[in-house]
């Protein structure tokens, strides 16, 4: 990956004035599932976030990015 996985909020803000494609993308979510562990989240809580209703992914993309979500904490582990 060009990118490191970014390890806090801040610097996965940051990311946000790079071009997006499916590398910037799995480093995101790397970020999001790091994140969630140095915060002592399980899977459970943060799939459940991914999954809350939400006006920019409908129910296939929520449920679509909770896999990739889950994906990437059993790859993290």
């Amino acid at each position: 990956m060009n990118y490191p996985i970014p390890a806090s909020p801040e610097e996965i803000f940051a990311l946000r004035s790079q071009p997006v494609d499916e590398e910037m993308i799995a480093v995101v979510i790397a970020g999001v599932v790091k994140l969630a562990r140095s915060q002592g989240q399980s899977l459970d809580e943060l799939t459940a976030e991914v999954l809350q209703d939400d006006p920019i992914l409908d129910i296939v993309q929520r449920r679509c990015l909770s896999e990739l979500v889950e994906q990437a904490w059993q790859t993290l582990s």
